[in-house]
């Protein structure tokens, strides 16, 4: 779960009424220069976005993209006066379709649902708040999480909570959904967090029996992490040589795929005596340090952050050198 600035600002230059996660360590990661080239594919809040746009002279350029549509209103509001900044409603799965975001000196990925998304009780995230089960990132696309509950099946139901929640309890709480939903819809986000409680026990750390559940259906909806691997073979081809990329995750299965691209793009792997010589291989991802969490100051001010782990890569030439 992504944390961003709470409010509208009246001056868009105004700094956030809070900083988003790992704010100063995305700054330097992207190593921002005034003429620079850079997206954030995830605004949220603009938290971020407002912090590359402060380092950014008349030549720069910032390029914005959300799926969800508050997102985009609030790039607008904020940033749409500015001629260095374009703003396009989408996922970064696509990014490849946007002309415009070719030869980038930086890129920014926010994973996870926003702070915004998760307060308001309407969009569904939340099992803490009552409200439509909806769970879309982009409200005008794909099923509600609602209607998949409606119609998807006891295993795949279950399969989904074990996959993307990681929740042991699946095959019951898969269970107890398909024998609730004959008796009545599954509409709210209260009745399922209910739902959940009654047949799952408190674990020792008091978090609610509903987090892991939530969590998985969320991923599931939106595609979350097929859209993570598109979005990074798109980016890598979007930024140029010496261009970083900069992502931040949430919870393992983010940041293991995060992981595992940058590692494949910047080791050879092992070799095999068994079969043939192949051509030798050449890197083009450079990791910048490992993975960079927040600190104890961040952590008192924003608990949110404590889940939060920040990965940056460098692109590298095409004999797989530095850029200069």
């Amino acid at each position: 779960m992504r944390a961003t600035q709470a409010g509208h600002p009246a001056d868009p230059s105004a700094p956030p009424a809070h900083l988003p996660v790992l704010f100063a360590q995305v700054i330097d990661g992207l190593r921002v220069v005034p003429d620079g080239r850079y997206l954030d594919g995830t605004f949220g809040r603009g938290g971020h976005a407002r912090g590359v746009l402060e380092r950014l002279g008349p030549g720069g350029r910032l390029l914005l993209m959300d799926k969800d549509p508050e997102a985009i209103a609030e790039a607008e509001r904020s940033f749409g006066g500015d001629a260095r900044v374009s703003i396009r409603r989408g996922s970064f799965a696509a990014l490849a379709s946007w002309e415009q975001a070719r030869d980038l000196d930086g890129l920014l990925f926010d994973l996870g649902v926003s702070s915004p998304q998760l307060d308001v009780a309407e969009r569904g995230f939340s099992f803490g708040k009552d409200g439509p089960l909806d769970m879309r990132m982009d409200p005008d696309s794909g099923e509600s999480a609602a209607q998949w509950l409606a119609r998807a099946d006891e295993a795949e139901i279950a399969g989904v909570l074990w996959t993307y929640g990681e929740e042991k309890q699946s095959r019951r709480i898969a269970r107890a959904i398909v024998a609730q939903r004959a008796k009545q819809p599954i509409e709210r986000t209260a009745q399922l967090a209910d739902l959940i409680g009654s047949v799952v026990p408190r674990g020792k750390d008091k978090s609610n029996p509903a987090t892991r559940s939530f969590q998985a259906i969320r991923i599931h909806i939106n595609r979350e992490l097929a859209d993570l691997e598109a979005g990074l073979d798109a980016a890598l081809a979007a930024l140029k040589p010496g261009g970083r990329l900069a992502v931040i995750s949430f919870h393992s299965l983010e940041d293991r795929i995060v992981k595992q691209f940058i590692a494949r793009h910047a080791k050879a792997p092992p070799a095999n005596r068994r079969l043939p010589a192949v051509q030798a291989f050449v890197p083009t991802l450079a990791a910048i340090g490992g993975a960079i969490r927040a600190e104890d100051d961040e952590l008192a001010a924003n608990p949110r952050a404590r889940s939060a782990v920040l990965r940056v890569a460098e692109k590298l030439d095409a004999q797989g050198r530095a850029a200069a």
